[in-house]
């Protein structure tokens, strides 16, 4: 990132951000600039571990954030309020608290699966497509773009991803690793060199390396034991 205090960033936003915003708004923002009225604020993730507090309870960017790279942001905070919605609708009114924490615990088991599969999505592809010197990585970015080109299932299942229409974690990682030997494939074309093989145990190792800790962060049980065995033994 430029930095602000040497004036790198003020300069990036003036010959490359000013010139992609609407007409109307560029002027405001090089007077911005000039005045040193813009901060930069770095990108932050925060996993779902949800904490029982009488009286509360935290939707969204709130209670659980990802790399915006994908857009997900909307997209969870959406399906959190119609989840928390249909939990508490049975309730007659909130007086009994005992009731309307049950109602909240069955939230947090049920929020799980649309919002992990959208956050460890977003957090994957930006390991894969964040600026890095690793050959292997060059390569998983090149077989994500002709992955997508393929058509069919391979093409209607990541989008179905991003726009949180499939929910399935399982389907995430079939996907991610679908990808990730996809590009060993094309690095094997037209013959599998001993660099060539290399490169594709690199890339595969890189897939792994990626995927692993954001899996872990994100919790192994939340996203794959089903919510209604978590909501019947308590672990939200």
């Amino acid at each position: 990132m430029p930095s602000v205090a040497s004036g790198a960033m003020a300069e990036y936003v003036l010959t490359k951000i000013v010139p992609q915003v609407p007409e109307k708004l560029r002027e405001p923002l090089r007077l911005a600039v000039a005045n040193g009225q813009f901060k930069s604020m770095r990108n932050k993730t925060m996993p779902a571990s949800p904490k029982r507090t009488p009286g509360a309870v935290l939707l969204g960017d709130a209670f659980n954030m990802r790399h915006p790279l994908t857009g997900g942001g909307m997209t969870v905070a959406f399906s959190d309020v119609v989840t928390i919605t249909a939990s508490l609708r049975p309730l007659g009114d909130f007086s009994n608290y005992e009731q309307v924490e049950k109602k909240v615990d069955a939230f947090y088991a049920h929020r799980t699966r649309p919002a992990l599969t959208i956050n460890t999505l977003a957090n994957a592809l930006y390991k894969v497509f964040c600026a890095s010197g690793d050959s292997s990585m060059e390569e998983m970015r090149k077989a994500c773009f002709e992955y997508l080109k393929l058509g069919g299932s391979m093409s209607a299942g990541p989008i179905a991803l991003l726009g949180g229409l499939e929910t399935n974690p399982l389907t995430l990682v079939g996907h991610f690793f679908s990808v990730a030997l996809f590009g060993v494939g094309r690095l094997m074309v037209p013959l599998p060199t001993p660099g060539r093989i290399i490169k594709g145990l690199q890339l595969l190792k890189g897939a792994v390396t990626i995927i692993t800790p954001i899996v872990w962060g994100e919790g192994l049980v939340r996203m794959f034991v089903p919510s209604q065995l978590r909501e019947r033994w308590g672990w939200i």
